[in-house]
């Protein structure tokens, strides 16, 4: 995958509790409606770099917001990986943001069900295109 440092979302972020991605995406201020899914699809990777262990289910979740402390999110889309899933090069989510991304700052929130794993890692961003 290629991606771009100004788009990336997390940078093997190690997802030890419920958390925000450590990266957010300023889409810069809006001048006319903005719906970023309109036209070409913008292809986005969210992908295991380091197997989980320990937890039952992680939520994975795009947010969307128009303040950048994400008071009022706007959840775009989420999904969730059960433990056996979460193994090294695994993607989870979809693999392109939703036609309904129309605020100016984006992130991912991870939410951890079960016990707290000590191990586990997450790279996401947009990419130039998914393999």
């Amino acid at each position: 995958m290629i991606f771009d440092q100004t788009t990336m979302l997390s940078d093997r972020q190690k997802i030890n509790e419920t958390q925000p991605s450590t990266h957010t995406i300023d889409l810069g201020e809006r001048r006319i409606p903005r719906d970023i899914g309109v036209g070409v699809q913008i292809p986005l990777l969210v992908q295991v770099v380091e197997s989980f262990n320990n937890l039952t289910m992680l939520g994975v979740r795009l947010e969307n917001s128009e303040d950048m402390d994400f008071t009022h999110p706007k959840v775009i889309w989420e999904q969730s990986a059960p433990l056996v899933s979460l193994e090294a090069g695994k993607v989870i989510a979809p693999e392109f943001i939703s036609r309904t991304t129309n605020r100016r700052y984006l992130r991912l929130f991870y939410t951890i069900n079960g016990d707290a794993p000590s191990k586990g890692a997450i790279t996401a961003g947009v990419t130039m295109g998914n393999q």
